[in-house]
């Protein structure tokens, strides 16, 4: 299935032809991916449960267990990412701040994909 190209925070972006790119494959999966993680539950009205919240770790004791294991368990939501091998997270302290990097496997191609981001103020 194809999305259109949005990565969180972003605006959407404008193909050459002048049509609204679109993504699929593993930048399809990278971004729905990402806005799930970085979206708080109750912010989607039809779908409360959705999202991990992970702006409201900023500024908090990185408690890299807890954040890794509520990162996994959201991303096993998202169809295309592979629960064997599990996805890898590191994260770490940076200032005002975490920094993550994910690493998984693509259930579609079984490619692996990696993701990184920072979470800051």
């Amino acid at each position: 299935m194809t999305d259109a190209a949005h990565y969180f925070g972003s605006d959407l972006v404008i193909s050459a032809n002048g049509d609204l790119l679109v993504a699929d494959g593993l930048e399809e999966s990278k971004q729905r991916v990402l806005r799930r993680l970085l979206t708080n539950q109750k912010d989607y009205l039809w779908q409360p449960a959705y999202g991990a919240g992970l702006p409201s770790y900023i500024g908090l004791p990185l408690d890299e267990a807890a954040i890794s294991a509520l990162i996994k368990s959201q991303m096993y939501l998202e169809a295309d990412v592979s629960h064997d091998p599990e996805p890898q997270v590191t994260l770490q302290s940076i200032p005002n701040g975490i920094s993550a990097q994910i690493t998984y496997f693509s259930i579609e191609n079984g490619e692996p994909v990696l993701l990184s981001f920072d979470l800051t103020p």
